[in-house]
């Protein structure tokens, strides 16, 4: 990471990964089960469901909308997560490819 001092402040340039940054377990795949979670709760706005609607709709119980959409994702796996957002209106993509390095990366993005 690049630090700078901007105004007295030393400042650290992120990874782009913020689990990461903060030294967490998992970070690769908390960064992917956020990004799906931010989208999923992108879904369930512009849907205008309430939470009773789309636990229904996702298959999951209201409370782990409503925990889902404060944060707690803990308890639901990437694959349940792809599923809900599938359920939501969206198509799930997964991309294999060789890397010239000698460890991939996973990476999410929305189109």
């Amino acid at each position: 990471m690049e630090k700078r001092i901007i105004n007295d402040i030393e400042v650290h340039s992120g990874s782009g990964n913020v689990f990461a940054d903060l030294g967490l377990p998992d970070a690769d795949k908390l960064k992917i089960k956020s990004g799906l979670v931010i989208e999923i709760t992108r879904a369930v706005r512009k849907l205008g469901l309430t939470q009773e609607e789309a636990g229904k709709r996702m298959g999951i119980p209201q409370p782990k909308v409503s925990a889902m959409m404060h944060g707690d994702f803990t308890n639901l796996s990437e694959r349940k997560l792809m599923e809900c957002l599938s359920r939501l209106g969206y198509d799930i993509e997964i991309k294999a490819r060789p890397t010239r390095e000698s460890v991939g990366y996973i990476t999410f993005a929305v189109a």
